[in-house]
């Protein structure tokens, strides 16, 4: 099955061959995802892709090494705009709780073809662990595996964030970002745009349950702000004196 095109494509000036190139070659990876997304990345040969695009096989070639170079450069692009859209939110809040609901909510504002990229990133995670020979691929690769970690190390921090201004109770902040990203990932798994569960139900079902993982009441993702530092802040603050009464009596 031949996923429906990315979009119209028009003919423009795009101020010569280096312009170009680089529309033909965001063509083709809109193209990729489509097919990844939709067919499995196992399932789709790169002659589909191409004759999807209007060029021929070899012409492919030129920008893209195989189709695993393809498939991590899809993969890295999509970290990249998850990273990009986490530091846009968080600095457009001074708040940490605005921050945080903005963030997660953000998360969810998605098109088409951000959810098919989503789930080729999802699928194929595992292949940005094995080092390949090819320049072009491994260098993709270490790029996609940089961004994994740095995501992880993002939302790290911001968590440690709110666990010292006494808005989150203090836990594992690697362990609690890998349950967070890691519920949030599950999505992309089975959820499809044209599916029976809407974009937005799904949204307003799983921040609920991101929520809850980071010990927050579900009701922040009502705009409800009261009472989230009573019961986050009261858990921080017990651990904190709970560590003093140790302390003072060895």
């Amino acid at each position: 099955m031949a996923p429906q095109p990315p979009g119209p494509r028009t003919r423009r000036d795009t101020g010569g061959v280096a312009a170009s190139s680089r529309s033909k070659r965001d063509e083709i990876l809109r193209t990729a995802t489509a097919y990844f997304g939709e067919n499995g990345y196992e399932a789709t040969k790169l002659a589909d892709v191409a004759a999807a695009v209007g060029i021929g096989s070899t012409a492919l070639y030129h920008y893209f090494e195989s189709k695993l170079h393809c498939l991590y450069v899809i993969m890295g692009d999509a970290l990249g705009f998850f990273r990009a859209d986490f530091d846009r939110h968080t600095s457009e809040h001074e708040d940490y709780m605005d921050a945080l609901l903005a963030v997660l909510r953000g998360a969810y504002d998605l098109s088409e073809q951000d959810v098919l990229r989503n789930r080729v990133l999802v699928a194929e995670q595992g292949l940005v662990g094995v080092r390949r020979a090819s320049q072009g691929e491994e260098e993709a690769r270490t790029l996609a595996r940089a961004r994994i970690q740095d995501v992880e190390f993002t939302w790290a921090t911001f968590l440690v964030r709110g666990m010292e201004q006494g808005l989150l109770p203090e836990t594992d902040p690697r362990l609690l970002t890998r349950a967070l990203l890691g519920l949030y990932n599950s999505i992309w798994h089975w959820y499809r745009p044209r599916g029976q569960v809407s974009l937005e139900a799904v949204t307003e079902f799983f921040i609920r349950r991101q929520l809850a993982i980071l010990g927050l009441p579900p009701e922040l993702a009502d705009g409800d702000r009261s009472p989230a530092p009573a019961v986050a802040g009261k858990a921080t603050t017990t651990a904190r004196t709970a560590r003093g009464r140790r302390r003072s009596t060895r």
